[in-house]
């Protein structure tokens, strides 16, 4: 294998922890050409303690090798994966950045985790529900009591739109889109927080031209992601507002959008606005444009987030022809 193709670095060095050879993608993996690397600390190049690196010699030249995960404290904080081991008389490690292979893939960890820790929560967190549902319809109770069970139940649907969007995000089985109308996806979505928009009394006000606009999505995958959007636009909305659903033409195919006429897109979230909690927009739980980012991708389609001056960030959904 080519370790310039494969994006990974291969150093030696001596006894006194300095690199004597340097090979592979450096630049790529280091930020500095091979050369540039000789005769540098181990625990310079990787930015790391030098108690660290003295660790990491003892560990490559233990019998069979090893594999260490360092995380480097230089400015721009990255995580290298160092298979090392003994070669042509010293020590030696072959380095993969891990940061900059991940970025952008499938989150492994929660694909294999959200799945049971879902299930795990949702059933206490059901008993809790029934409970509360239960008591709260006792007729002996006061005002006081009712207000308090009614906070109770909102919080426990919002923990299942989180856990929803939790397993929406990790989710790796593919989609099943199918023919469906545009509008459809919008209310189906709108259905899941229909008691917290109308606790505020707003009303979902959808314009769309051409009536009638198809698209292919799986409603069942989206729903959970587009209820949390909507809800986060009506957050922002006075009491009584319409929460304003736009379905247009886009290109060949069409487009859902909504303006969040509260939020605004700062330069320096930009990079990441669709990481989870890595945006203001995403309030709530925090993996809502995440979430949905994913699952549009699945389904061939996109999100975009533009600013408007003076109006607000405009959400779209992108559906393919």
């Amino acid at each position: 294998m080519d370790p310039q193709l494969a994006q990974i670095a291969e150093i030696g060095w001596s006894p006194d922890l300095r690199v004597t050879s340097a090979e592979g993608a450096c630049e790529a993996v280091f930020g500095r050409a091979a050369p540039e690397l000789l005769g540098r600390l181990l625990a310079e190049v990787f930015g790391i303690p030098p108690r660290r690196a003295e660790e990491l010699d003892a560990r490559a030249k233990a019998a069979g090798g090893a594999v260490e995960f360092v995380t480097s404290s230089a400015h721009e904080p990255h995580t290298f994966r160092l298979a090392m081991g003994l070669r042509g008389g010293g020590p030696r490690a072959g380095v993969l950045d891990l940061t900059a292979a991940l970025a952008g893939a499938p989150p492994i960890q929660i694909s294999h985790l959200s799945s049971s820790l879902s299930h795990e929560i949702r059933n206490p967190l059901s008993s809790v529900k029934m409970a509360v549902q239960t008591v709260a319809k006792n007729p002996a109770l006061g005002d006081r009591d009712q207000r308090r069970l009614r906070i109770a139940n909102r919080e426990i649907r919002t923990m299942e739109r989180m856990l929803s969007l939790l397993s929406e995000y990790g989710r790796e089985a593919p989609p099943i889109p199918e023919a469906v109308p545009a509008r459809t996806v919008v209310t189906e979505g709108a259905a899941l927080v229909e008691p917290e928009l109308a606790e505020r009394e707003i009303r979902l006000e959808i314009s769309e031209d051409p009536p009638g606009s198809k698209v292919r999505a799986d409603v069942a995958r989206l729903r959970p992601v587009i209820a949390q959007l909507l809800l986060n636009v009506a957050s922002g909305l006075s009491q009584g507002a319409a929460l304003e659903v736009l379905i247009r033409p886009f290109g060949a195919g069409v487009s859902i959008s909504v303006t969040d006429k509260n939020a605004a897109v700062p330069p320096e979230e930009r990079a990441t606005l669709f990481e989870p909690f890595g945006s203001r927009l995403a309030r709530g739980a925090g993996l809502s444009l995440a979430a949905l980012h994913r699952a549009m991708l699945a389904q061939g389609g996109a999100v975009e987030v533009e600013e408007v001056p003076g109006q607000g960030a405009e959400i779209r959904l992108l559906f393919p022809a």
